[in-house]
């Protein structure tokens, strides 16, 4: 087989602890990448009706999914601290990006998708201030309560959405080199583009936090809080570090899902408890404690009601768009209990267990 460390000789420790300690895992990495940012666009360019379909209905939601699942995976599988607040916060970036794109309209907008997510990574803060005190379901109930205020202040505060009457962010256009970033002008593949850079450039970052003295602070506190605070952990800052670095990457993925997918604008129902829900489920599914189930979570759970939707197209079945969303709410509590039950650790596990495998088959695991 081609999945061997066999001959992968490590001569430091930093090569020892590398995230890919296997060639092939590098290799399979670059080619991800390469597909992403080749293969697709090309793919697009070649079919342009299908592919404009495939990176507008799909890639970029996809992204945009994963990294808000990222965001609450650091705070909920690293850290342990449960949160209901996730929407919220994203909705935080969302606003924050439209009041400072409309303030100052001659900064680039990609310097206030990143810019917003400060504005929601400081509101994070406060709200997450009550978790040094209550942990649990009391913690998970506080971030409840910041999701009913904030969804709120999104509807009865004009001022964040500039008195408009509709009471939505209207997504203005703005150009790049005479290229259009966002509005109606704005092609699909200069949004996939944006988007694959950003989210990339995020996952990469996490990755180092992850696999450095921060996130080894995280997951003591998680295992054992009391014995990470004896070791010399301090909690309120691990934990308001978690808060905030959780919340600036649902807030830049709120601003990007209004100006990138949403291409001319978005109610302030679209930050709801349910999209908190709707993420919750993406890091349960994908895998808790793990960057890449939170791509797993983010594929299955979006992609899910669209495959159905084409299964219903293709079978020629009578089965309506709303039938589609109860099917996938169904589906959704079902796998939600299923790995609960089987696989705690979700798809991630599973594919840790068939990598395993491959390294060393043909004997027993």
């Amino acid at each position: 087989m081609f999945y061997r460390e066999t001959g992968q000789y490590k001569t430091s420790y930093a090569a020892d602890m590398a995230v890919f300690p296997i060639l092939q895992d590098r290799i399979g990495v670059g080619l991800m990448l390469l597909v992403a940012a080749v293969g697709i666009p090309l793919f697009a360019t070649l079919f342009p009706a299908t592919g404009n379909f495939f990176l507008q209905v799909i890639m970029i939601p996809f992204l945009i999914f994963a990294l808000a699942a990222i965001g609450l995976n650091i705070l909920t599988g690293y850290t342990g601290l449960i949160s209901l607040g996730t929407g919220a916060f994203m909705g935080v970036g969302a606003f924050a990006c439209y009041k400072l794109t409309t303030i100052f309209p001659g900064v680039n907008i990609i310097v206030w998708i990143l810019a917003s997510g400060f504005f929601s990574c400081a509101v994070g803060v406060v709200f997450g201030l009550p978790s040094l005190r209550i942990k649990g379901f009391y913690l998970a109930v506080a971030t409840l309560a910041a999701q009913f205020f904030l969804q709120w202040c999104f509807v009865r505060v004009p001022w964040l959405f500039n008195y408009n009457a509709s009471g939505a962010i209207e997504v203005p256009e703005r150009t790049l080199f005479g290229v259009a970033l966002t509005g109606a002008n704005a092609t699909a593949m200069t949004r996939y583009f944006v988007v694959l850079a950003i989210v990339v450039g995020l996952t990469w970052i996490a990755s180092n936090l992850i696999h450095g003295r921060i996130g080894r602070s995280w997951m003591a506190v998680r295992d054992m809080d009391i014995a990470a605070q004896l070791m010399g952990i301090k909690l309120l800052p691990a934990k308001l570090l978690a808060f905030a670095v959780s919340s600036f990457y649902c807030g830049v993925a709120g601003a990007m899902m209004v100006f990138f997918w949403y291409a001319t604008g978005a109610e302030p129902e679209v930050f709801s408890i349910r999209q908190s829900f709707f993420i919750l489920s993406m890091i349960i599914i994908g895998g808790l404690g793990s960057l890449i189930g939170s791509y797993f979570g983010a594929a299955l759970i979006y992609i899910m009601p669209i495959l159905l939707g084409w299964l219903a197209d293709v079978s020629g079945l009578p089965i309506g768009a709303a039938t589609i969303e109860h099917l996938r709410v169904m589906l959704t509590g079902v796998l939600i209990i299923f790995f609960l039950i089987v696989e705690p650790h979700g798809l991630a596990r599973l594919w840790q267990i068939g990598k395993q495998k491959l390294r060393i088959w043909p004997f027993p695991y």
